[in-house]
């Protein structure tokens, strides 16, 4: 039975308790690519990351910024991505640069990205981008910009205030906030989902812009919203849905 279990590469409790080998789950592997830069004061971070499958923001508690790119599909990450990183004063340009030959959709396939920014030294970031998705999960600073298109937008417990433009549909899921939300399109429509409704207030500063409430996928009127964070509208002729959960 040894011998059996060795062959098999398994365990005597496996083979004598269960009768049959049970095949085990193959875990995808996981390829990473990763840039670290020390950062010594408040730093205004201009980003320009092209396309991906998912954007992850966070703060951390380090002095450094961290890029990783992650993919289970491409394990020469590290040759067909460059980052290069410029300081100017107290501007940083971070710029993912991709191979060419590569088209966006091979990577909105494959790559991840995942950005941690110094708490400590972060103020104000300008993101340029084409995603899937993108979260921002313990994100704190006092301005983020984000120019692009997104399929989804996660909101996880930030600090600070947002800024989405495009001229393209979002849908953000907003968990927590304690700062505001502007978003700013051209013609088209962003579905905001929010819980504890009663913390936030809305706000149209748009040209023909209007703002609808719905419940339970049908329109409903306006709750009482008279929060201390803010979700806002601007833009020309877009659309903002408010999705009360």
């Amino acid at each position: 039975m040894m011998i059996l279990a060795e062959i098999f590469k398994t365990t005597l409790d496996e083979l004598v308790n269960e009768g049959t080998l049970q095949e085990k789950t193959a875990q995808p592997v996981l390829y990473q690519s990763e840039t670290i830069y020390d950062i010594d004061r408040n730093m205004h971070f201009d980003m320009h990351l092209g396309s991906a499958k998912k954007i992850v923001l966070t703060s951390g508690e380090d002095e450094k910024l961290h890029v990783k790119l992650e993919s289970e599909t491409l394990p020469d990450l590290h040759t067909l991505f460059k980052i290069k990183l410029d300081e100017k004063k107290k501007k940083l340009d971070v710029d993912c640069v991709k191979k060419k030959g590569m088209s966006r959709y091979e990577i909105e396939d494959a790559v991840v990205i995942s950005i941690l920014l110094p708490a400590g030294y972060t103020e104000h970031c300008e993101l340029e981008a084409s995603a899937r998705e993108l979260e921002m999960t313990g994100l704190q600073m006092e301005r983020l910009e984000y120019d692009g298109d997104a399929g989804v937008i996660r909101v996880n417990n930030c600090r600070g205030c947002m800024e989405f433009t495009a001229k393209t549909d979002y849908e953000l899921f907003v968990d927590r906030i304690d700062g505001r939300i502007d978003v700013n399109q051209w013609r088209a429509r962003s579905v905001i989902h929010v819980r504890n409704v009663e913390d936030y207030r809305v706000t149209n500063k748009g040209r023909h812009s209007k703002v609808y409430y719905r419940k339970n996928g049908e329109m409903c009127e306006a709750p009482v919203m008279d929060g201390s964070n803010e979700i806002c509208i601007s833009g020309i002729g877009s659309e903002l849905i408010l999705e009360l959960e």
